[in-house]
């Protein structure tokens, strides 16, 4: 299943047995990012500010004040149940007076969080690869014509005396496909292989 991230800040509003939600998402690309959108979008006067916020493997909620496991939990699990990924989502409440008990406010929390992110506009998330290429200037134009027909992005090019370099980066299911035509198109002159990450 392709996971999504949202295309802009989304907002969703709904009362629940007197207490007023809301639910506020945001696609974020870093931690940083998520907590500084928690504390520029949350709201001090209001009974609790829960939230949860997923990039990749990384994910972290809280509860502010409410039971272990009813607000920050069932964020987190409406983001992952909505196949969402590098999002951000803040749940206010102001409380109204009619408590809900442990299954309400998970029912709550969860239930206005994935609302959220069901109205929210959303795009793919495609897994990128990155190639490091080399190539003589000779075929430099015609690698080049090819570059949209794959999705390539250049992240970095630079000359020497024999040609061009290039660090690209592409979807994973064209880079194969990229890595035979560059082979084909450079007679087997050039050089194009996956950058290999550094181990943390």
């Amino acid at each position: 299943m392709v996971q999504q991230t949202l295309l802009g800040i989304e907002r969703y509003e709904e009362e629940i047995k007197k207490s007023r939600f809301i639910a506020l998402a945001a696609p974020i690309e870093s931690a940083a990012q998520a907590l500084a959108f928690f504390q520029s979008q949350g709201a001090p006067e209001a009974t609790h500010n829960c939230w949860a916020y997923k990039i990749g493997q990384e994910y972290r909620f809280n509860d502010d004040g409410e039971p272990g496991g009813t607000a920050g939990r069932p964020i987190l699990q409406a983001i992952e149940g909505q196949q969402c990924d590098r999002v951000a989502v803040l749940v206010i409440r102001w409380f109204g007076g009619v408590k809900l008990g442990t299954g309400g406010l998970v029912r709550a929390y969860g239930g206005v969080a994935a609302q959220c992110l069901r109205l929210a506009e959303k795009r793919d998330l495609i897994p990128m690869a990155e190639l490091s290429c080399h190539c003589g200037f000779s075929d430099m134009a015609l690698v080049q014509s090819r570059f949209e027909q794959f999705s390539v992005q250049v992240q970095a090019e630079s000359f020497d005396a024999q040609g061009v370099q290039w660090t690209l980066s592409l979807p994973t299911d064209q880079q194969a496909s990229f890595i035979t035509a560059f082979t084909n198109m450079t007679r087997g002159q050039g050089v194009c292989a996956p950058v290999v990450a550094e181990s943390e």
